[in-house]
């Protein structure tokens, strides 16, 4: 990776964005055969990785924290535009695929991308260090914005079901937006140094000496081309979604097996890159990646729901079931006492990791 940052911006991960790009722009609105899905799933894959290379150019320019939101935020924009886009064409149908892609995202960040870290980080070095001041102020956000987006709809009684009334919706997203822009603020202003990777003996690392930076040009070429390559990782998963509700449908499985499978697809680069970033023995980094885009999928995405709801057909389904608020529970609970220590063993991430396997089970097998 530190010789791809020193080099000029490689010919496969500036060509292969814009392929995938003009391979979308061919696919776009049309039924597909099985070999053009499966050349639609390698091009989808090509251009994760492609993502995950030219945030990390990015972030190597920019410096943590700033590197960090640059890929959650990036990731998290187009993923609103895929959940409206399916849900506009969808109708009833697709009234709670909001929640179900906005939960599973909340459950593989901050269980999923987390777990991985602590394990990879703590394997390596035997003890995964952070900080937990920002990570704590992070969980606490994750935890209120999806207490208020996701939880309360199931409780309250205006409305018949899990959703809320217009006043109530209006509530929830305003909260989940000025919260959001209180973490950023947080995590890049204020509070900046809460949110950098730390040393085992606490020291905070404030630059990164083992690589000189990409030049601006460079930087700028890997923004329009990281653009480029997340607009086609949610327009191909766009694309083949359709294969993958037959498949589900095909299986027998729940119709929320289906915003897990989007969840994941939006989140490969991000996962990718805390991994990279873990194995680097920056778990802060990797921790700023995954409640991030916890914080920025729910924080951004209930919103941008909210406001379509002006013109989507049908009801939008918020509140979870009574055994999804349990895993949101355990969550943040575990949560909470792995960030206290600011230390965590690979027994916390096979905790965290546990978890994801009980949501994964019971989305397959309520």
């Amino acid at each position: 990776m530190i010789a791809s940052l020193r080099s000029a911006v490689p010919h496969w991960t500036g060509a292969l964005p814009v392929l995938a790009v003009v391979l979308l722009a061919l696919t776009w609105g049309r039924s597909l055969p099985v070999a053009v899905v499966a050349l639609v799933s390698c091009f989808l894959a090509g251009a994760v990785l492609a993502a995950v290379h030219h945030a990390e150019v990015i972030a190597h320019r920019v410096g943590e924290p700033f590197g960090s939101l640059v890929l959650a935020v990036a990731v998290t924009v187009i993923e609103v535009a895929l959940i409206v886009t399916l849900m506009a064409d969808g109708g009833d149908k697709s009234a709670a695929l909001a929640r179900d892609t906005v939960f599973a995202a909340v459950m593989i960040t901050c269980n999923g991308i987390v777990g991985l870290c602590l394990l990879v980080g703590s394997l390596k070095r035997k003890v995964a260090v952070f900080n937990p001041e920002g990570t704590g102020a992070a969980l606490a956000a994750v935890a209120t914005v999806a207490g208020l987006s996701l939880v309360l709809p199931t409780f309250t009684t205006t409305m018949p079901g899990p959703q809320f009334s217009t006043p109530q919706l209006v509530f929830a997203a305003l909260a989940a937006l000025i919260l959001y822009g209180m973490f950023v603020t947080t995590q890049t202003v204020r509070h900046r140094d809460y949110f950098l990777p730390v040393t085992s003996s606490g020291e905070v690392i404030d630059t990164e000496d083992h690589a000189e930076p990409p030049s601006a040009r460079a930087a700028l070429s890997s923004l329009g081309l990281l653009a480029l390559a997340l607009i086609a990782v949610v327009g191909l998963a766009k694309a083949v979604s359709p294969a993958v509700e037959s498949g589900v449908a095909a299986a027998g499985l729940p119709s929320s097996v289906v915003g897990i499978v989007i969840a994941l697809l939006v989140l490969l680069p991000e996962t990718i890159a805390a991994l990279r970033a873990a194995r680097r023995d920056r778990v802060q980094t990797s921790l700023n990646l995954g409640l991030g885009s916890a914080m920025a999928s729910i924080g951004l995405t209930i919103p941008a729901v909210a406001l379509a709801t002006v013109w989507l057909p049908g009801p939008l389904i918020l509140g979870l079931g009574a055994s999804h608020m349990v895993l949101l529970a355990l969550t943040v609970i575990v949560g909470t006492l792995t960030v206290i220590p600011g230390r965590a063993t690979p027994l916390q991430g096979g905790v965290h990791l546990a978890l994801l396997a009980a949501y994964i089970v019971l989305a397959v097998s309520p």
